[in-house]
């Protein structure tokens, strides 16, 4: 059954008030979006295995992700949380970056060692 126009508008009209309640969530408190961000930034270098190739910068910004998270729920230190945030993200964003970067070195040595062994081939059969 092909949803009717109206089904649509209802359904844009439900997505457009959903986004402005979610907006105006972020507007009220700034560090919200800051905790979103940092979130996302360490589930990213997660996802890039920073846990094996970067594991103390990994450790530091899941730390700072949670003293931002515990200073937005506390009155008192809740200015902090951005900047804990921010800084939970730097340090997740440098994770993911070692971890790609050391994905490319090993991939790199191995192409390396594919070429010198297909070149020690090429030289034992020209010896022939």
């Amino acid at each position: 059954m092909k949803p009717s126009f109206a089904q649509l508008r209802r359904i844009l009209y439900v997505t457009a008030c959903a986004t402005m309640l979610c907006g105006s969530a972020f507007a009220q408190d700034p560090a919200a979006a800051d905790l979103v961000a940092a979130q996302q930034a360490v589930e990213r270098a997660d996802r890039a295995d920073a846990d094996q190739y970067a594991p103390d910068t990994m450790a530091m910004a899941r730390q700072q992700l949670e003293q931002a998270q515990r200073a937005a729920q506390d009155r008192r230190e809740r200015k902090q949380a951005p900047v804990l945030a921010q800084r939970a993200v730097a340090d997740a964003d440098l994770a993911r970056a070692q971890s790609e970067e050391a994905v490319a070195q090993a991939q790199l040595a191995q192409r390396k060692a594919e070429v010198e062994q297909l070149q020690r081939q090429l030289a034992s059969g020209e010896n022939r």
